[in-house]
């Protein structure tokens, strides 16, 4: 079949209508947005089934609609095995993180780092979530934009430009409330959409499941990976290394998550929530890994032919504008932009959420709460206007290398936080002279690791950006995350033994809390910050 980028009215129909649903949800929760605390986390009476949609939505951005099928088709599932972690950590370690942050925090997950640590290090903590996440956000916005351009010939500025005014809107309007909601109604867009996906591929291969199965073992296509103890290259132990400090860091210092423990009505309903969430995102995860593979023997089939050269993230599109029924179509792309609408309307709100608490109330400390919700208000605007801006950048770098170009932001900027996390849980005795030290040493090895593992192009030769011999970083490009949080996390421990101990309050570490976890003292007594 020839491609096409034209759509049916139906399927721009369809496309429009999830749009406006999103905005008006966004204006039917602005009456209720009176006070910071509803606008930021709901007055803490959203359900738990709620928060668990909305934690899976979030997590589930536009980069799972083509990044997991793009890999199912052209390598095998080895993306997987990072989602497999989470579950693994999250149930080790949410009994103990959700109350803490729900009893020791007002807003900011980072106000944690500055009772146990001092500010510098809530201002480490929470300038590192801002800066990865508006790389973060400016690749979804590119991302999506890109792929609906492809397929339907809208131009990709434009694109960045509508997306983001409609999420801007309705997070501006509604709040942390009407993001749950409305993440609700597009998971189940999302997950509707993947399963009609698949269905179709199913149907449409001859042979069906039995054929696809047959044709993935026979290439190796659901494999996890190499089992090899190898760090070098993309190894199953380089992804489970990996997603076992992205869950930490995500669940345990990541604004977006922390912000969804307080907008629960109890403890054990945030608990509830947590692990709902993240048990739904593995199956959908692993839904569109299939959707990778069922193309691939789709397309090995026989039963149609793609464009010589076409990229492995580029299959799915291509499949849903030439293989899929008038209306499916349009229902498939209101889902890949649900998917980003999910993540960035979070990101906006919790953005803003930081900006508020840990900037804003400090130079304004006599602040009221209107003039604290109205700051809270402009920074929802400032901050999706900067996350389309720094889209609109990677589009006129041409797209080549953005997802790489994230990584490395994102290393840099979050360099560290989960062994900064981790460093204040488990290790009493630290104290914030050590961990300053341990940052200092994170901070060099990231950009060291960076520089000598990062290649530009000079007369046609690829050179790196700084050439140690021997000291260069080799290593997989995953495992400079896991390193720099290893290096903060020892170093730190390391160096707090040159400095006093402090006593630490017993809410702030997991060794304090089983000790007084079943006393009121333990949950009541005022916290101060770490004095510096």
């Amino acid at each position: 079949m020839a491609a096409t980028t034209t759509l049916d009215w139906i399927d721009y129909a369809i496309i429009i209508a999830s749009l406006v649903v999103s905005v008006a949800i966004g204006a039917y929760f602005a009456k209720r947005q009176s006070s910071s605390s509803q606008y930021f986390v709901a007055s803490g009476h959203i359900p738990s089934w709620a928060i668990a949609m909305s934690i899976f939505a979030t997590l589930i951005s536009s980069v799972t609609f083509l990044a997991y099928p793009g890999s199912g088709f052209g390598e095998n599932w080895i993306l997987l095995v990072q989602g497999i972690m989470a579950p693994i950590v999250i149930l080790a370690s949410i009994w103990f993180v959700v109350p803490m942050f729900r009893h020791v925090i007002g807003l900011s997950a980072y106000e944690y780092f500055e009772k146990r640590f001092g500010y510098f290090a809530r201002l480490y903590g929470s300038l590192g979530f801002i800066f990865a996440h508006f790389s973060k956000m400016g690749s979804v916005f590119f991302l999506v934009a890109l792929a609906i351009s492809g397929m339907t010939g809208v131009d990709t500025y434009s694109l960045i430009i509508m997306l983001g005014i409609a999420i801007v809107i309705l997070t501006l309007l509604g709040g942390m409330e009407a993001v749950i909601w409305l993440d609700v109604v597009q998971g189940t867009l999302l997950i509707l959409g993947g399963v009609i996906a698949l269905a179709v591929i199913v149907l449409k291969t001859d042979g069906g499941f039995e054929t696809i199965i047959s044709i993935a073992a026979a290439n190796d296509k659901m494999s996890l990976g190499s089992f090899d103890w190898d760090f070098v290259h993309l190894t199953f132990w380089v992804m489970a290394i990996n997603g076992i400090f992205y869950a930490i860091q995500k669940y345990g210092t990541d604004q977006t998550i922390v912000q969804r423990y307080l907008t629960a009505k109890s403890d054990r309903d945030a608990i509830k929530a947590s692990i709902t969430g993240i048990l739904l995102v593995v199956p959908v995860w692993t839904l569109f890994m299939f959707i990778g593979t069922g193309l691939y023997a789709f397309y090995q089939s026989g039963a149609a032919t793609l464009p010589e050269g076409i990229r492995p993230d580029a299959v799915f599109p291509y499949f849903i504008m030439n293989e899929m029924p008038v209306g499916v179509v349009g229902l498939i792309i209101a889902a890949l932009m649900s998917a980003a609408i999910s993540s960035l309307d979070a990101d906006l709100n919790c953005l803003a959420a930081i900006g508020v608490d840990d900037y804003y109330k400090r130079l304004r400390p006599g602040a009221t709460d209107a003039q604290t919700l109205r700051m809270g208000k402009i920074l929802v605007v400032l901050s999706g206007l900067g996350a389309m801006a720094v889209a609109c950048i990677y589009v006129n770098l041409g797209g080549e290398g953005v997802l790489g170009m994230v990584f490395a932001l994102y290393a840099i900027f979050s360099g560290g936080i989960a062994g900064m996390f981790l460093l204040g849980i488990l290790v009493p005795r630290a104290n914030w002279q050590g961990l300053y030290i341990g940052i200092a040493a994170c901070v060099v090895f990231t950009a060291g690791a960076v520089l000598t593992s990062t290649k530009f192009d000079i007369s046609g030769q690829e050179r790196l950006l700084l050439d140690l011999g021997a000291w260069n970083f080799a290593q997989h490009k995953y495992m400079l995350g896991v390193y720099s949080h290893v290096v903060l996390f020892v170093v730190g421990w390391a160096a707090s033994y040159l400095f006093p101990s402090k006593n630490v309050d017993p809410r702030l570490t997991v060794a304090g809390w089983l000790g007084r976890r079943n006393t009121d003292e333990a949950l009541t007594a005022p916290l101060a910050a770490t004095a510096e």
